[in-house]
């Protein structure tokens, strides 16, 4: 089943069946199959990006099943404090922001434009922000359309987007874990507004809920989908479901480690030179599996972090920041070339 693989995922024309059968091979043939097409695709260089999560409230009214983080504490932060958080990213020389909080109903255009405007007039920095989720609630409670919303926040300062609240791209299973989301019609036409407006978005899948290798698949093939009519995406990120402390708990324990190495594998199978960039969500996965994952497809690290109030509110312990030079000694120990990058993997 292998022969033949390399050069398809290469040539972009491996099916969903193809997928599927895939599965069934070895794994660690699967994963050497991945490394080696890592290996051409993205060279021995991995990136990094030196960034801060800012993880501005935890009171949210959309009630995901999935999440642990809503009203954990139930904490909003003020224009003072997020200054003060920015700052203290620069401080440790992060060229990244991302402003991660729950949905509010007073979370409108001007809420967001104001956000972005006065952190750009205190700071030279990259903004990354937004899921189309709130991109879609801005839109409403401003009265404006979803594209009529991008550009605003274009025109505030925002410098991409995050491919967030994708979660699964498969309505059945959105019904279940997230059903006060949008749809999935309505996140792919958000991240092709935000394409075609001029925005470059990462892109992301959350996997180890309740769904089957069958539904990741499909959703992996929207996104490839995406990118061969935009070319919007910059990478994707795979996000291990984080089990403890939400309603999913029990009905679902995540998936193992193994079970990891495949998706990251057959991501990098599925896009090919699609989406060059495959990451590796240290946070969630720990350094560890995360540098066997760079033998897998990965070839980015993501971010220094500095805080991911979200992942540990699900139950991870693998810690909130690595610094430049943990990043860079984590990568040498692979035998690979470390690289800082910006948010849109330009070398720096």
């Amino acid at each position: 089943m292998l022969e033949g693989i390399y050069e398809r995922s290469l040539a972009g024309d491996i099916s969903k069946e193809d997928a599927l059968r895939l599965l069934d091979e070895n794994p660690f043939e699967l994963f050497r199959l991945a490394d080696e097409l890592r290996k051409e695709i993205s060279g021995d260089i991995v990136t990094f990006v030196a960034n801060r999560l800012v993880n501005i409230t935890d009171r949210c009214m959309i009630g995901c099943k999935f999440c642990s983080f809503r009203n954990h504490i139930g904490y909003q932060m003020n224009m003072e404090e997020i200054l003060k958080s920015v700052g203290e990213a620069k401080k440790v020389e992060a060229t990244e922001v991302c402003l991660i909080s729950g949905i509010m109903p007073y979370m409108d255009v001007d809420f967001y434009c104001d956000l972005f405007k006065a952190i750009k007039s205190s700071y030279n920095v990259s903004l990354h922000c937004l899921s189309p989720m709130e991109v879609y609630h801005a839109a409403k409670a401003s009265g404006v359309t979803p594209k009529e919303a991008l550009k605003a926040f274009k025109d505030a300062g925002l410098d991409t987007l995050t491919g967030a609240a994708a979660e699964i791209l498969v309505d059945e299973i959105r019904a279940k874990i997230c059903p006060n989301k949008i749809k999935t019609a309505e996140w792919i036409d958000i991240i092709k507004d935000a394409h075609n407006v001029g925005f470059k978005t990462t892109s992301t899948i959350m996997y180890g809920t309740i769904e089957s290798w069958e539904d990741r698949i499909d959703h992996m093939l929207i996104l490839r989908d995406i990118q061969r009519e935009t070319g919007g995406f910059t990478e994707f990120v795979p996000l291990t479901f984080m089990h403890k402390n939400n309603a999913l708990s029990g009905d679902s324990i995540g998936v193992s480690g193994m079970d990891d190495l495949k998706l990251h594998a057959l991501a990098r199978i599925i896009f090919g030179r699609d989406i060059p960039n495959i990451q590796a969500s240290w946070p969630k996965m720990g350094v560890k599996l995360s540098q066997i994952v760079l033998c897998c497809g990965a070839n980015d690290m993501g971010g220094t972090m500095m805080e991911d109030k979200i992942t540990v509110a699900g139950g991870a312990d693998h810690g909130e920041y690595l610094s430049k030079d943990d990043m860079r000694r984590i990568i040498g120990q692979m035998g690979r070339i470390p690289r800082e990058r910006s948010t849109v993997y330009q070398y720096l």
